[in-house]
């Protein structure tokens, strides 16, 4: 049989970590169906996060799911920081790698906010690019206290099932260097018998979850006492917002050390862009600046977003954080008390009005962004099949009667549930 004759070798993968076909069939009509209920792609200028405006119709409307947590990202001193920026450096950014070369605004940027949340920060692009940097370098083992090129040997990477996508989405690249395990949501007793299997695991979840709720944080402290498991937590959704000095909801609870990287966007609570990785050592910021892949040779932030950034750390470092802490906290009270939900009371921005059914969510939504409020509808994959359903974030900036009028239109809306 020659070559051209041999039977074709079929191309298709093993699919352990994903499936395109089975995901798009299940969520892309959804998509389509929000799309046509004009709930994607909407063009808008702004005057606030609650004034929202479509030109072409003058439809106005508030955002109800701005992660923007503290109304850091409208805050005058943020924006002269960006202008500051722009006009100190007289540039964009450097164009360059920053492991060739860093300006000196990032390097300040870096200082400053390792002096804020008491860790060594190292700065990317996005979490997206610091987690894909990151995260194979946790599976092979070179992520250690020493970090001089050396590995212990893999670990066992589990996975909480709710795990941000920007986590899941690595894998594949994991799986590449060491067993990948998926593990149920905040399931200690599962994650306990890995630790007594196997001598090296690292646990990959949220801080606080984009969906709602929050890792079971004091028994992950405890297996990492007690069988040194290694955590890489992403805790965007609380940065800010929690923390004298707001580093978050589980940097606040516990002391770093090197079997622990907590990163965080810089785009939510904090107003700004970017993200960063809290490290536990300088060795392991040097390592990673070296060989974190994008961390490296992606796109730098932005200098006028470093700038906005150090305007958002003097914020920070002043008594207006814990003002703007204090109102968010009265109006995630406030919404809990009007709407309550299965979230109620633990102290995250984060909530869900959950509906069951897909198409339900999405006419909710549309109903109430006819109302003047955008809700988003969150289905398949973000959320499991049949607990699809509102997604919504309470900020500082936002004023009672915006919160009990909201309220009072999802009660209406969803009286027959």
């Amino acid at each position: 049989m020659t070559e051209a004759t041999e039977p074709a070798q079929s191309v298709q993968g093993p699919r352990r970590y994903r499936n395109a076909a089975a995901m798009l069939a299940a969520a892309d009509p959804v998509w389509q169906a929000a799309g046509a209920n004009g709930l994607i792609g909407i063009k808008v200028d702004s005057e606030s996060n609650n004034r929202l405006i479509v030109r072409e119709s003058g439809h106005e409307f508030a955002n109800m799911v701005s992660c923007a947590y503290l109304g850091l990202n409208n805050h005058p001193q943020v924006a002269a920081g960006a202008v500051d920026a722009l006009t100190e450096s007289r540039s964009t950014w450097l164009v360059t790698s920053t492991t060739r070369i860093r300006h000196n605004l990032l390097v300040r940027l870096e200082e400053e906010l390792g002096e804020l949340f008491g860790a060594h920060v190292l700065p990317g692009a996005s979490c997206t690019s610091l987690t894909a940097g990151i995260l194979p370098l946790v599976a092979s083992g070179h992520l250690n206290d020493r970090c001089d090129g050396s590995s212990d040997g893999p670990r066992v990477m589990v996975f909480d099932r709710f795990c941000h996508f920007c986590m899941a989405y690595v894998k594949p690249i994991c799986a590449d260097e060491a067993l990948v395990l998926n593990c149920p949501h905040n399931d200690l007793d599962y994650l306990e018998d890995i630790c007594r299997r196997y001598p090296r695991v690292a646990y990959v979840a949220d801080g606080a979850y984009s969906m709602g709720g929050a890792a079971a944080l004091d028994g992950l402290l405890e297996l990492q006492d007690r069988y040194g498991l290694f955590l890489y937590i992403d805790d965007s959704h609380s940065l800010s917002i929690m923390g004298e000095r707001g580093e978050g909801f589980v940097r606040s609870r516990l002391e770093m050390n090197p079997r622990t990287v907590i990163v965080a966007s810089l785009g939510k609570g904090f107003g700004t862009g970017g993200g960063i990785a809290m490290l536990g050592n300088r060795d392991q910021f040097e390592f990673l600046h070296r060989h974190a892949g994008p961390v490296g040779w992606s796109q730098n932030v932005a200098l006028p977003l470093v700038g906005a950034s150090l305007g958002s750390a003097a914020i920070h470092r002043s008594p207006e954080l814990a003002e703007l802490q204090a109102r968010l906290n009265r109006n995630i009270d406030l919404f809990d008390e009007l709407l309550p939900t299965s979230f109620a009371g633990n102290g995250l921005p984060v909530r869900r009005v959950d509906v069951g059914d897909a198409e339900r969510a999405v006419k909710l939504s549309a109903q109430l962004f006819e109302r003047g409020f955008y809700s988003s509808a969150v289905f398949f994959p973000i959320v499991p099949k049949g607990e699809a359903g509102l997604r919504l974030m309470m900020r500082a900036d936002m004023d009672e009667r915006l919160i009990t009028e909201f309220a009072g239109h999802v009660k209406e809306l969803t009286a027959d549930l």
